[in-house]
């Protein structure tokens, strides 16, 4: 028995053929997702943040309202030109690598500054660390007769134990459920089935009754 190509024509997919179901853009998103973030964490290398703490201190003419001040500003200055400029010998790198690693954090309940650095290496980490921490430390003291306030090294950074970035299992689930969200939206968005061209019904015959009361009328 020879297949009816007009039935093949009308459907546009063979007798017997099945569409996926919905939800399957959705595993899709997760699975596709999961292996993106997997093969990042596997092949990103691991970085390593390590980080130094130096105090403002007030002097005699001060107090500690305005070490808290002083503390929140030398915060702000810690990555600037000038300090970098001055500890990239003690930490063997460019200025440019410092200026990309090295970042500060302030607490406004302490006058304490945290200079944190990311390498590829935890020795790298902590020396640039250090570095930073050691050249906000004597640019800070070389104004202290004027602002009163001395700023101290409270903590050395040492070498991470562990990297801080995240690991390959971590990302897998975080592109797994990127995936499955970027599926869940194309699922709502995307547009109804519309009816084939060939595959419109016909066209409603009149019945017997209607036939007859028509060519009455005639």
């Amino acid at each position: 028995m020879t297949e009816n190509p007009t039935r093949r024509h009308r459907t546009g997919r063979l007798p017997g053929s099945r569409s996926l179901p919905p939800w399957s853009l959705v595993a899709a998103g997760i699975v596709a997702g999961g292996l993106i973030g997997g093969g990042y964490g596997l092949l990103k290398p691991p970085a390593y943040t390590a980080t130094s703490y130096v105090i403002a201190v007030p002097a005699e003419r001060s107090d500690t309202s305005a070490a808290l001040g002083f503390a929140q500003a030398y915060g702000r200055v810690a990555t600037q030109p000038a300090v970098l400029a001055e500890a990239q010998a003690q930490a063997g790198v460019p200025v440019t690598t410092l200026s990309e690693s090295v970042r500060t954090a302030t607490s406004p309940d302490a006058p304490m500054v945290a200079v944190s650095a990311t390498s590829e290496q935890p020795a790298q980490a902590a020396a640039m660390a250090n570095a930073v921490a050691a050249a906000l430390t004597k640019q800070a003291d070389a104004s202290k007769k004027a602002t009163h306030v001395e700023l101290l090294q409270f903590s050395r950074a040492v070498r991470p134990a562990g990297p801080s970035s995240a690991s390959a299992g971590v990302t897998t689930l975080v592109g797994a459920g990127a995936g499955g969200l970027l599926g869940g939206l194309a699922l709502l968005v995307r547009p109804g089935r519309r009816e084939e061209p060939g595959t419109a019904r016909p066209a409603p015959l009149p019945g017997p009754a209607f036939a007859a009361d028509v060519h009455s009328r005639l």
